[in-house]
């Protein structure tokens, strides 16, 4: 679980700060703003985008009456309460309430200070609202439930202006599997300072929490792998196991060639499995994840663009269970004698250049950082980007940026329709490859057209996709 960052107090009146006056100009459209953290730039650039949250509203909506949670979400759930509950007395003496939420931000359960808790009440900061980014904008609860890091949200940082007496402190738990938030926990204090130990409460629930999690992914990993080695005694299947990510866990050696992974090495750890780098697979995974919610007897079949493979595959895949909950699915190459998925979940690897272009609104532009400056850019700005220890960059049109998105692999996602991943620290705009050089043995390097010519390696995992998608 990430470290909390402290927790600076506010000395100055939200109004007249200079995160006020930038969020000013922002709700009137202006992108570049200075003294704004990055973090906070990239909820408001949601918030007046993609979800159109009014920055006049003054009270949270109500949440959805019925939303559907399995067995583990209830546990994790009750044991955020009861953390929360460890704490509520300190966080009242400091003026503070402590809310704990669903994964979508609807608020369960409230603690603390009682005319804090009739304030917030004003607010509809209270349990049977949202508070999710998307229906109330930038906040402790919404904001860290759309992050993978706990986040601090002072005064003005708030995108709607009833909100800016308030300062609050939220972190989300997540699937360690599937990376989908859980629940949150939030500490929320009206015109004062947060207590000092806010951030380390925060942590501990969420570390103490994820530890339950961390147990469930180990027995669920061990029963897909079960589930693989019982399968694979049946003589000629071709049969990889992958998490409910679509994340490979493990995989025989045909199968293995086709998904351009190791092969029969199970990764047990969720943070260390294989990405295949086959877009329809991962929404073949997902689609086969929603049927068996529904109907855990359900098999599926379809055909898929492989690695080294010039045809589609046809494939079969079976969702695997522990005690009725989703821990994966087995997916069997060259059979497919089930339930055919809908031909939407199928698009071929070979209309990747055909999608380039499209859903390119001004909600899709990937944000970087310059100095204290936000930078919005449109796809084909972006010549690579480029993994650097915890830090992503862009070499962009613009010169070398700071990308906002600290994960490549939610950049991958990002710039889906433009890009393709390469190599473990690459990702380049398929357009902006100048040359491609091939080495003694075969492997691939690729120029690319910035100032400089960068090259690029390509690894041999990812040769058979570029070449897919460049024609060659």
């Amino acid at each position: 679980m990430a470290e909390v960052h402290r927790l600076d107090p506010i000395h100055r009146s939200p109004g007249k700060s200079t995160v006020y006056a930038a969020w000013e100009r922002f709700v009137r459209g202006e992108d570049d703003i200075r003294g704004v953290r990055p973090e906070v730039l990239v909820s408001w650039l949601r918030c007046r985008d993609r979800y159109r949250v009014d920055p006049n509203l003054a009270k949270a909506p109500v949440a959805v009456a019925e939303v559907e949670h399995t067995l583990e979400h209830d546990v994790v759930l009750a044991e955020l309460g009861f953390r929360a509950a460890t704490v509520a007395h300190e966080v009242s003496n400091a003026g503070g309430i402590v809310t704990v939420t669903d994964a979508t931000g609807r608020v369960l359960a409230e603690w603390g200070d009682p005319r804090t808790r009739d304030h917030a009440a004003q607010a509809n900061l209270a349990p049977w609202f949202s508070w999710a980014e998307g229906s109330t904008g930038t906040n402790g609860i919404g904001t860290a439930l759309e992050s993978r890091s706990p986040v601090m949200i002072r005064g003005a940082e708030h995108w709607c202006q009833a909100f800016h007496d308030w300062n609050c402190a939220g972190v989300a738990v997540h699937d360690l599997v599937t990376g989908e938030p859980i629940a949150a926990l939030n500490i929320s204090c009206l015109r004062s300072e947060l207590p000092t130990a806010a951030g380390a409460w925060l942590s501990n629930a969420a570390t103490r929490t994820g530890r339950t999690l961390r147990k469930r992914a180990q027995d669920g990993c061990a029963e897909l792998i079960a589930a693989y080695n019982r399968v694979r005694v049946r003589v000629g299947v071709s049969l990889a196991a992958l998490d409910p990510a679509g994340r490979v866990v493990i995989a025989d050696d045909r199968a293995s060639v086709l998904l351009g992974v190791p092969g029969s090495t199970p990764a047990s750890d969720p943070a260390a499995r294989w990405n295949p780098g086959l877009p329809e697979l991962a929404r073949v995974a997902g689609y086969a994840a929603k049927q068996a919610s529904r109907n855990p007897d359900w098999v599926g079949a379809t055909q898929i663009f492989t690695h080294l493979a010039d045809e589609p595959t046809p494939i079969s895949i079976r969702p695997v269970f522990l005690a009725g909950h989703l821990v994966g699915n087995l997916v069997e190459f060259g059979v497919s004698d089930a339930e055919q998925l809908p031909h939407t979940h199928t698009t071929p690897h070979h209309n990747h250049s055909q999608q380039q272009g499209q859903g390119q609104g001004r909600g899709s532009r990937v944000v970087a950082t310059r100095d204290n400056r936000m930078v919005l850019l449109h796809h084909p700005e972006i010549s690579f980007a480029e993994s650097d220890g915890n830090d992503v960059w862009l070499t962009t049109d613009q010169g070398r940026l700071r990308a906002a998105t600290p994960a490549l692999d939610k950049l991958e996602t990002q710039l889906a329709h433009t890009g393709l991943r390469v190599h473990r620290q690459y990702i380049v705009n398929l357009n902006r490859i100048r040359e491609i050089e091939r080495g003694t043995k075969g492997e691939l390097t690729l120029i690319m057209d910035d100032h400089a010519h960068t090259m690029i390696p390509v690894s041999r995992r990812n040769t058979p996709a570029l070449r897919r998608a460049l024609g060659i």
